[in-house]
């Protein structure tokens, strides 16, 4: 894994949304191999129940900007410390269907036990990058966005989780940039399995 393209990289905004939301993407190194840490979203939420995410959330008048949004809320729902996360970069925001933009920062953070707030995520995974770049994990559907208009879903299944939706294009882009994997553009029977 290469970190310098995430590093160098000028993320595009997202204007015109009135919510904001921020994530980290947290890299964790095992006996020198990198994971990414995401949080099973608690059931009972009104966004997304039980979807997988990376930690993060809605922005706050106090937020100094966006990344103490995401460093508050990885804080909240993980128990990460704001001293814990390297900031490596930033990746380009994202609009969802429930109206946010996102804007997703890559960090580096221990290999440590990490503490779900139960009332936000019902569970923390910490999954391999090698599972995510095995296109035996990946899928993909074509759906009708109200932005985009026909797009590639992404669906990645590691360790018993899927990643998809919102998360699963930040982690496209995250892949494509830190990795020699490339996503497929469109459905093509004939050339993806």
């Amino acid at each position: 894994m290469d970190l310098s393209r995430v590093r160098d990289r000028e993320p595009r905004r997202v204007t015109g949304e009135e919510r904001k939301a921020a994530v980290v993407v947290p890299i964790v190194y095992r006996e020198n191999e990198p994971y990414l840490l995401v949080t099973k979203r608690a059931e009972d939420l009104s966004d997304h129940p039980g979807q997988m995410s990376f930690p993060g959330g809605g922005r706050e008048t106090y937020d100094e900007n966006l990344y103490a949004t995401a460093l508050r809320e990885a804080r909240e729902e993980i128990g990460l410390l704001e001293e814990e996360a390297e900031f490596v970069g930033q990746l380009d925001d994202i609009r969802t269907v429930t109206e946010f933009s996102i804007t997703p920062f890559v960090v580096e953070i221990p290999d440590r036990e990490y503490e779900p707030d139960d009332r936000e995520v019902a569970e923390i995974a910490i999954l391999p990058i090698a599972g995510f770049i095995d296109d035996q994990n990946h899928e993909l559907e074509q759906r009708e966005h109200p932005y985009y208009g026909e797009i590639v879903i992404h669906y990645f299944r590691v360790g018993g989780y899927t990643v998809w939706g919102a998360t699963g294009r930040i982690l496209v882009q995250f892949l494509e940039l830190a990795t020699d994997w490339r996503a497929p553009e469109r459905l093509d029977p004939e050339s993806y399995g």
